[in-house]
């Protein structure tokens, strides 16, 4: 199977040559694909740009007649992800390199997001070094940074084309596998995966649940709700690759509401409820919108209660009506699951500086959230209300039980079917 290498031939085709001849001297086949509008390609692909921009719903000629920059690289991305999504459903994706300054990462980056954890993902950019996340999101994406920009083969670009090809060529070559194969160097057969969210306030529950779902012969794998990880979550869910979610901290729906800086974005909460896969879900860290020194939180939040988590984090209190709509969200998420779903609700905290004594403690807002749940839960939410602290041993005892109960049940029905 060959390695999809994308690029805009027309501007970068010396280098996408230069890189096809890297690969082939290794032994590795490649399929070019030309995502340029402009002008004409330097090198011959073997997807022609009139072909991805058939895919992306219009024409070359078209996108050239317009002259509109943005709207051909937006078709240029749909029509390669759409091309190379189609490849890889048909066997045909060792692995997606792709070299690029902002247009090519754009078009590069479309096309990986979609592959599975173990296609191998390489994009050399001139945008490496900047915020990568719009590009990256929650997939494995290898980010190599050009240093120089990529205009040429120079001293400098050769080195780092060089290093491009050469991981490439490693990780398609490697023993590794696709997920979920045997491999020598790890156990036959991996345990069911679960997958949870922890953030620093919730982080007692997490272990003393991952403690207890191990013990039950499951792998836990714990994401950091910090934007990126629930959104790296929700993908590997949409994967088909976790059994269970321990959906402790759901913090990062009040940044996505309220405008912090760890938005998972709007879909956060939904894999599991589309997929059918059975979730416990509860209220952690809801009490906090997450902003970066306190300098930089916006003025229109003058007058708000703060926190200050350390020089680099400063976490602002949500309102009870923040808190009423938090809940709303969860319960019609929750509502829409095609599997099984439980809420359970911590009454006395739902983050370690919400609890007695702590500078987030608030009753009202606390039961604001409870509010919420319960006007926009449907019937097939399983929702309770307990008298413990989220960091309550016991609570955490009951999450990984329910979720466990779950599964035990599930995976009977599909046994018995």
């Amino acid at each position: 199977m060959p390695v999809y290498l994308l690029g805009t031939l027309d501007t970068k085709g010396r280098e996408i040559g230069w890189i096809r001849d890297r690969f082939r001297t290794a032994g590795v086949a490649c399929t070019v694909v030309d995502a340029g509008c402009a002008g004409e390609p330097s090198c011959s692909p073997d997807i022609t740009a009139d072909q991805v921009f058939a895919a992306g719903g219009t024409s070359l000629s078209d996108m050239r007649q317009r002259g509109d920059r943005g709207l051909a690289i937006r078709h240029a991305a749909a029509g390669v992800s759409g091309l190379v999504l189609e490849a890889h459903r048909q066997g045909l994706v060792d692995g997606v390199l792709a070299v690029g300054g902002s247009a090519g990462t754009t078009i590069g980056t479309a096309a990986m997001r979609p592959l599975p954890l173990d296609v191998p993902k390489v994009m050399v950019s001139t945008m490496a070094s900047g915020q990568t996340r719009p590009y990256v999101a929650g997939r494995n994406i290898f980010l190599l940074n050009s240093v120089v920009d990529i205009a040429g083969v120079n001293r400098i670009s050769r080195t780092v084309l060089s290093q491009a090809v050469d991981a490439m060529v490693g990780m398609v070559k490697s023993s590794t596998g696709a997920i979920g194969q045997p491999k020598e160097d790890q156990p036959k057969e991996d345990r069911p995966l679960i997958a949870a969210t922890m953030f620093g306030v919730t982080t007692p529950c997490v272990m003393h649940a991952q403690s207890l779902l191990e013990a039950a012969g499951y792998e836990v794998l714990v994401f950091h709700a910090t934007g990126n990880g629930g959104e790296a979550m929700e993908g590997l869910i949409r994967d088909g690759l976790i059994a269970g979610v321990l959906d402790i901290t759901t913090t990062e729906l009040a940044d996505e509401l309220v405008g912090g800086t760890l938005s998972a974005g709007p879909d956060r909460l939904t894999a599991a409820a589309d997929n059918g896969v059975p979730q416990v879900i509860s209220a952690g860290a809801l009490d906090m919108v997450n902003f970066g020194p306190k300098s930089t939180v916006p003025e229109k939040f003058n007058g708000r209660t703060f926190y200050e988590h350390n020089a680099s984090v400063t976490l602002m209190r949500t309102t009870m009506d923040e808190c009423q709509r938090l809940g709303e969200e969860i319960g019609r998420k929750a509502t829409r699951s095609t599997g099984p779903v439980s809420i359970l609700f911590p009454s006395l905290g739902v983050s370690a500086i919400d609890v007695d004594g702590q500078p987030f403690d608030n009753w009202a807002a606390r039961m604001a959230i409870w509010a919420g749940l319960q006007s926009t839960c449907g019937s097939n939410v399983q929702l309770e209300l307990l008298q413990h602290r989220i960091n309550d041993k016991e609570f955490a005892a009951a999450a990984a039980n329910r979720l466990l109960q779950m599964l035990h049940q599930k995976n009977s029905g599909l046994s018995e079917s």
